[in-house]
């Protein structure tokens, strides 16, 4: 075969999870991402019954805080479920690469009922503040923030052990929230405690200004992963140099270039352009690209990969170092 031949071939378009190792690894990130979501909408709407009568019995601005926090936790948690279990539908006509980024739409939307929330405590906090309303049954709203205290503890325990192990996006952000949760359960305690207990009146408007700070902060730092899947932001610099080093341990590659990484979801997605000699037939470079493929899947399993070839000496993009750049090449000059 001649080597023109070569630049336009592709060998069998993307690799998706067609072995059964990487279909049952993407079928137990799903399961995971989809429990975790599940007990957080058992552990919201218990919190939200709960917090209810606390609210109604202390009449606290901070266990209304509490209480707003955990309705919209409750909410939150229902757009993760939906955004879990869209995102694990398998790509069809109208979305080839799949459903995954349905997780960054779901960490979105939590992030603007979380700032939606946090505005309404500030004005909540601010009333408080020049009314003077004194607490009621501090011990009743101490007791329902131990118990979400320590519910919220056995969740983030759950979805620490499904992130390890999935990546979720969405999930994620739901953790970053139950994280918040463990401080403003702290807060309402010692609102009450100062308030009831030291005469400190205005404690409770200051601990649901200090909540509302937190609330807003988890939102804006929530917001910047999932931006990041929405816009494809290439992978942490770590994990494309490990992707690299383990294409690099194949010697019949050469010239590793226009590496595109991304993440959608629990999915990862690369694309890449190696050099092959020229004069090689289609079926010796297919049979190459299978092999590599299938190894770098063992490592970097879930990863759907599209692999171009060009013949030895092919340059796509001259002066584009976006483009050109060899990282093989960079990869011995970065090592010591």
């Amino acid at each position: 075969m001649t080597a023109g031949c070569l630049p336009v071939q592709e060998t069998g378009g993307p690799t998706h999870c067609s072995t059964p190792n990487c279909r049952a690894v993407t079928h137990d990130r799903n399961q995971l991402a989809r429990s975790a979501a599940i007990a957080s909408i058992i552990v919201a709407a218990i919190l939200v019954v709960l917090k209810v009568w606390a609210s109604v019995e202390t009449n606290s601005v901070a266990m209304l805080g509490s209480l707003a926090d955990s309705a919209l936790d409750l909410v939150a948690s229902l757009v993760t479920l939906f955004g879990v279990v869209y995102a694990a539908m398998p790509a069809d006509d109208d979305h080839r690469f799949g459903h995954g980024k349905a997780e960054a739409i779901a960490a979105i939307v939590q992030v603007v009922l979380i700032a939606l929330s946090a505005f309404a405590l500030v004005v909540r906090s601010i009333q408080q503040w020049m009314e003077d309303a004194p607490v009621g049954e501090a011990p009743v709203g101490i007791g329902v923030s131990l118990v979400a205290i320590a519910l919220t503890f056995a969740l983030l325990a759950w979805q620490r052990f499904v992130l390890a192990r999935t990546g979720s996006v969405a999930i994620r952000t739901d953790h970053v929230h139950y994280q918040g949760d463990l401080l403003l359960n702290l807060a309402v305690i010692a609102a009450l405690v100062l308030q009831t207990q030291f005469g400190l009146v205005k404690a409770d408007a200051v601990f649901g200004l200090g909540i509302a700070a937190w609330l807003a902060y988890g939102a804006w730092d929530a917001s910047k992963e999932a931006v990041d899947h929405l816009m494809d932001r290439e992978w942490p610099e770590e994990k494309r140099r490990a992707f690299v080093e383990r294409a690099a341990t194949h010697p019949e590659l050469s010239n590793l270039h226009d590496l595109r990484t991304r993440t959608a979801g629990n999915r990862d997605f690369v694309q890449f352009h190696v050099d092959l000699p020229g004069s090689m037939s289609v079926r010796a470079a297919h049979d190459i690209i299978d092999r590599v493929e299938e190894d770098l899947l063992e490592a970097f399993p879930g990863t759907e990969l599209l692999i171009h070839i060009d013949p030895e000496g092919h340059v796509d993009e001259p002066g584009n170092p976006l483009v050109e750049t060899d990282e093989f090449e960079k990869l011995e000059d970065d090592t010591p």
